[in-house]
């Protein structure tokens, strides 16, 4: 079995919205402009210095924005530019929430338990139904349908709807999952939540918790996972209200390492033993203060919003964004990690400063599934990382971006025509077929 980290590309309407509350970098940059062909190429090379360290990687095409489908739906009818033009008109917000660029970061696309973690010994895909905010709701369905298409063989792969209900069943994906393993021991699954619609809890009160207990209990039933290697861990109420909407902002494992903030979670020293417990002493994990590393500091420089990879040697890698390398306290930190006694044995700073900018890391660009070499050759989509692939879409990328997008330029019928004649290219390319509704 190996894991593949399925990265989105940034998509043609990549803007900032300012929509996401709880997401500094988000709300800090709202109408700002933006650079769509350079947060792409950004996003590619990424994908490049991943796959030659030697793990597997793949990608995830973008969403048409602004969605045409939501827009009627909520009464503006006609041709597709008088759908725009009145919208701009009448509703500019919620033209701005139907263009919102977030689906770029497909940490949040879904939730993925491997085939030798699940009671049926399939691979099990549920995309988040990200029911807490608007613009990130309206992702599910192009999501199920991408996935739908690229693991369509039902023998192998059980990819679900989305879970049902409001807000009482808020799913944010991956975003809230780690998935941990030591030799000779099976997986545990952290399936983190951040409110209750039903038990009582203590949560935020700053910003809003977007998981709920009930959506992740949903999630492991849905899975088959096993119940006593299946924790639910609450998100630290007041790492939420520092900005860490989503766990992996203050936390991330890979293997049998696991590296957080001490508020990641609540409890995290009983959560530590438990793991040590069920994972035996091949288990490690570095645990960050808050006087080490303030939550500020965290959340500005995203060090846990890093991808830990295992390289071919059994050793991991550690990438993190540039602001990790600039902000002194999160760069001392992520130096005790490779200075100490674990797997991790070296760092790498890469550039994705049009993704931070939005709120999203290196861990947020990518959706982590492993597959065995069957499951591998049952995917018949063009989605698996190749230097010719990479050309390939950094020519489409070239050819299809505008090189900066201003929050004025929603506006503009010929910006969504634009998008879509690129994605029409796009799932030829990838071999997806027709994914996207205006293709129906």
């Amino acid at each position: 079995m190996r894991e593949y980290n399925f990265d989105g590309l940034v998509g043609p309407t990549h803007n900032y919205g300012g929509l996401s509350a709880g997401n500094l970098a988000s709300t800090s940059h709202g109408g700002k402009a933006s650079h769509p062909r350079q947060a792409a190429l950004q996003g590619l090379e990424k994908m490049r210095f991943v796959a030659g360290l030697g793990v597997g990687q793949a990608v995830l095409p973008p969403q048409p924005r602004p969605s045409l489908r939501n827009l009627r739906r909520l009464g503006f009818t006609g041709p597709d530019e008088a759908v725009i033009t009145r919208a701009a008109r009448e509703a500019e917000h919620l033209l701005r929430l139907t263009s919102s660029a977030a689906a770029m970061w497909t940490a949040n696309a879904a939730t993925c338990a491997p085939s030798s973690d699940t009671g049926d010994q399939r691979m099990h895909l549920t995309p988040a139904n990200l029911q807490q905010m608007f613009h990130r709701a309206l992702e599910a369905e192009t999501t199920h349908a991408v996935l739908s298409a690229i693991f369509a063989d039902e023998a192998r792969f059980a990819v679900h709807a989305p879970l049902p209900g409001g807000g009482q069943f808020a799913d944010e994906g991956a975003a809230n999952h780690t998935r941990l393993f030591t030799p000779g021991r099976a997986a545990v699954h952290l399936l983190a939540w951040g409110r209750s619609s039903w038990k009582e809890f203590t949560g935020p009160q700053r910003f809003p918790a977007r998981q709920t207990l009930e959506a992740s209990q949903a999630l492991a039933r849905l899975h088959q996972l096993d119940p006593e290697r299946t924790l639910f861990p609450q998100q630290h109420p007041e790492g939420i209200d520092a900005g860490a909407f989503h766990t992996d902002v203050v936390a991330v494992g890979n293997g049998g390492f696991l590296m957080l903030h001490e508020r990641a979670f609540v409890d995290p020293t009983g959560l530590l033993s438990t793991l040590r417990e069920k994972l035996g002493e091949d288990f490690t994990s570095i645990l960050a203060t808050e006087a080490e590393l303030p939550s500020k500091d965290a959340v500005k420089a995203y060090p846990f919003n890093s991808q830990v990879l295992t390289l071919p040697d059994g050793s991991m890698a550690i990438i993190a964004p540039v602001e990790s390398q600039e902000t002194e306290t999160a760069r001392r930190f992520l130096e005790r990690v490779v200075a100490e006694r674990n797997p991790v044995k070296q760092v790498h700073y890469l550039d994705l400063r049009q993704s931070m900018n939005n709120g999203g890391g290196p861990a947020c660009l990518r959706q982590r599934i492993c597959l065995t070499d069957a499951e591998r050759a049952a995917v018949k989509a063009n989605v698996f990382y190749t230097p010719d692939l990479h050309d390939a879409l950094a020519d489409w990328v070239t050819k299809h971006y505008r090189e900066t997008l201003y929050p004025e330029d929603l506006k503009d019928p010929a910006l969504a025509r634009e998008t879509m004649t690129a994605l029409d290219v796009l799932t030829r390319l990838l071999k997806l077929g027709s994914v996207y509704d205006f293709q129906q």
